[in-house]
């Protein structure tokens, strides 16, 4: 039974240590997973998987593993749901990256985003020049948001047009 205990302890160790190591990385990793970031997960796996079961690689070990991964991923999210202060801490902050089609090149710098990585994603939301961006945020999760006056105008007519088909 303190085998089984040992495994628990180990597995939650190595979850926290994962989590921190991906914050300390930066969150932009996390946005869309591209093939060198699948294959750094999956080699991470592999390698954290005898830290947190050791010798024992029995079935009730690897329940043990997984069930405490569980329980404390759990927690970990209840924890940051519950605390703003840990949230900002553990998940970062949005981050501003374009304000009125003003690139803020510090901003860029501090997320470790590139011009070209900006513009593909500006492209990617339908606006054709970074000059065209309202607002552009790097969200905790890693994706960028980008709202601007074409946006706005096809939300506009979107709903003009649900409207008039509603009436007729």
């Amino acid at each position: 039974m303190n085998d089984l205990f040992t495994v628990a302890l180990r597995a939650t160790v190595v979850y926290i240590f994962i989590i921190l190591a991906i914050r300390l990385f930066g969150k932009k990793e996390l946005s869309q997973l591209s093939v060198i970031d699948l294959v750094f997960i999956l080699l991470i796996s592999n390698a954290v998987q005898n830290a947190m079961v050791g010798n024992n690689t029995s079935l009730p070990a690897g329940i043990i593993a997984a069930t405490s991964l569980f329980i404390i991923n759990y927690l970990f999210k209840f924890l940051l749901f519950r605390s703003k202060k840990l949230s900002g801490l553990i998940q970062g902050n949005p981050l501003m990256l374009i304000y009125k089609g003003k690139v803020i090149k510090e901003h860029l710098n501090q997320a470790k985003i590139a011009d070209a990585e900006l513009t593909e994603a500006v492209r990617e939301h339908g606006v054709q020049n970074v000059a065209d961006v309202d607002l552009a945020i790097l969200e905790v999760d890693g994706n960028i948001s980008v709202l601007s006056e074409n946006y706005r105008k096809r939300t506009v007519k979107k709903r003009a047009h649900k409207m008039l088909t509603k009436m007729s």
